[in-house]
């Protein structure tokens, strides 16, 4: 304790408050909708909120504190988007049974080590390729919500360039006050939406059954697996950080497994808001950056606990604030992705292709953009690195000298 409280500064404890923010602003949405497509009663759809939200806090927690690296958890946000599909052609019984099943295969993934053995053997630049990529839309976003509330967004980044120029680690935190003072002072808050409210757990028996296994339970492994942990241990290696991923996966996997019954579809390794926390914004010594991750693990808590409040936090802030914030908090993540990206020449094309196709946001097979990102670039790298055959053949006709 005495550790984290030397390390602790206000830079990193911002870093975490807003990645837990734009964690809620985007995907929790996902969720309701989701919720609303299988008509789920409201006890159960707070149950699942609750769960998600302590299960990420509990385990970014610990994570960051036992390794001391800016470990941010989050739930599948594409897993979310599967379930408005599927949700309303199964029972809720059967949902949480491939819950159970999704917790278990990727348990036994991250035990077996093999993960860790993939990552270790893919290209710097593709990892960065793609995580730029994802990264991608929200730098745009930033500059789309200009449509929408011009005189916000525009102030905000002004804000933000002024503060990276004399005060770099306050940049966002200033762009957050700032952002809240004019949607207060101008009357955008939607202070009547408001509400308090505590989120409550919700037993649900588990019922098993092979073709929701086929139809929810091997989608979600697979978005898991591609679309969650490779980007978030890409984020990682791109900030400098060696941890392993078999222990983030097991745990992360664990969790969910115990909450599944609870309604917990799938806790993840954060990729898009972990770049918030593993960057200098957070703090300028990656070893203090950690804090960011205990910090988002707090917000996470309490705001789990009081989920009727949080729903209604969110909808009282206009979009385009939430848009920004999320734009400007990750411009430095995106400009160091596609830097790394570049930087090997040898590389670069396939860096470039992984990219390409990351941010075009396609899905073909039911599988994200970040899995076919990785696929087009690492088979556009080995094609790329293969020898012409002529040349081959032409060395070994050369004589020796």
């Amino acid at each position: 304790m005495k550790t984290l409280l030397r390390d602790c500064s206000l830079s990193a404890v911002v870093a975490g408050f807003i990645a837990t923010v734009i964690s809620y602003a985007g995907p929790l949405v996902i969720i309701f909708q989701a919720a609303k497509a299988g008509g789920l009663p409201q006890d159960v759809l707070s149950s699942w909120v609750w769960t998600i939200s302590i299960g990420s806090g509990v385990l970014g927690i610990l994570l960051s504190l036992r390794y001391k690296v800016p470990i941010i958890i989050a739930w599948s946000a594409p897993g979310s988007a599967l379930l408005v599909t599927m949700l309303p052609d199964i029972t809720l019984n059967e949902a949480v049974g491939a819950y159970v099943v999704t917790s278990v295969v990727v348990l036994l993934v991250g035990l077996s080590g093999a993960f860790d053995r993939i990552i270790n053997r893919l290209p710097a630049a593709i990892a960065a390729g793609m995580l730029a990529g994802i990264l991608f839309r929200f730098g745009t976003g930033l500059f789309i919500s200009i449509k929408e509330q011009p005189w916000l967004v525009l102030a905000m980044f002004a804000t933000y360039l002024a503060f990276k120029r004399a005060l770099p680690r306050y940049a966002v935190l200033a762009v957050l006050v700032v952002g809240v003072t004019i949607t207060v002072a101008s009357g955008e808050l939607q202070s009547e939406a408001l509400v308090i409210g505590l989120a409550t757990p919700t037993w649900i028996a588990p019922e098993f059954s092979w073709q929701v296994m086929l139809n929810i339970a091997f989608p979600l492994v697979m978005v898991a697996l591609t679309g969650q942990f490779v980007p978030g241990m890409a984020v990682l290696r791109n900030d400098g950080y060696s941890t392993p991923a078999s222990p983030l996966i097991s745990s992360s996997a664990l969790g969910s497994l115990l909450l599944a019954p609870f309604g917990c579809h799938g806790l993840n390794l954060a990729a898009i808001t972990a770049a918030i926390c593993t960057g200098r914004e957070a703090h300028e010594n990656p070893a203090k950056r950690y804090v960011a991750g205990v910090s988002g693990g707090v917000f996470y808590l309490l705001l789990g606990v009081f989920g009727a409040t949080l729903v209604s936090i969110f909808t009282a802030f206009p979009p385009a604030l939430i848009a920004a914030l999320a734009g400007l908090a990750l411009l430095a993540a995106i400009g160091g992705a596609l830097s790394a990206a570049m930087a090997m020449p040898a590389d670069r094309e396939a860096a470039l292709i992984t990219f390409l196709v990351t941010a075009s946001g396609m899905s073909f097979l039911d599988l994200s953009a970040a899995f076919w990102g990785l696929i087009f670039g690492i088979a556009a790298h080995l094609f790329l690195k293969l020898r012409p055959v002529a040349a081959n053949h032409a060395e070994e006709r050369q004589p020796a000298r």
